[in-house]
């Protein structure tokens, strides 16, 4: 990493914004910075000067997404409310619409990190899986959180809930989903997990 990274310029601060919402609209793995920086009214020499590179920027955009995504699932997550509680906040927050251009970017992102396991998509996928277990583990207990039993049922929570994600982005079947989700939820509960 170098300096650049280290403290942002307003102008840095500005562009990594609008390049944001650009990604957000037209997608990051084919990601052209002459349409880019005519897009957010820039230059791609300014764009390379302020990033580093091209890679560079891109590791900053996946850097702002997922932040955006975990400081919003952080302030959802129940403390210690069983995990049952936390994949029922965690669904709500998945099958908004709101948050669709988001998801869109975080499964072109992933399945591209586990494609290509070099450059600015180098480990995204891994980090992902830790930092939802991580916020799964915020939803149960001491002894679960460090507990194999604990760590197997965060797991599988992971599971169902990207599973339903992906089932959702591709059909847009809210409702059939959700129960699904819901229904998982519940036989949670009733084995009180």
């Amino acid at each position: 990493m170098d300096d650049r990274s280290a403290t942002p310029s307003a102008r840095q601060v500005e562009l990594l914004e609008a390049a944001y919402q650009y990604v957000l609209q037209h997608g990051i793995s084919g990601l052209s910075l002459r349409p880019l920086a005519a897009a957010i009214g820039s230059s791609t020499r300014v764009l390379l000067f302020l990033f580093g590179s091209k890679e560079g920027l891109i590791r900053a955009l996946l850097d702002r997404a997922r932040a955006e995504e975990l400081e919003a699932l952080h302030e959802l997550m129940p403390e210690r409310r069983g995990l049952a509680a936390g994949v029922e906040v965690l669904w709500e927050w998945l099958s908004s619409e709101v948050h669709r251009p988001l998801l869109l970017l975080w499964v072109e992102s992933y399945s591209r990190s586990l494609a290509d396991q070099g450059g600015p998509w180098a480990d995204f996928a891994q980090g992902t899986v830790t930092r939802w277990l991580d916020i799964l583990a915020q939803c149960q207990d001491e002894g679960d959180r460090i507990s194999p039993s604990g760590e197997v049922e965060r797991t599988l929570a992971l599971a169902v809930l990207r599973g339903a994600l992906l089932d959702l982005l591709a059909t847009s079947d809210v409702a059939r989903s959700s129960a699904a989700v819901r229904h998982y939820a519940t036989r949670m509960n009733a084995q009180n997990i």
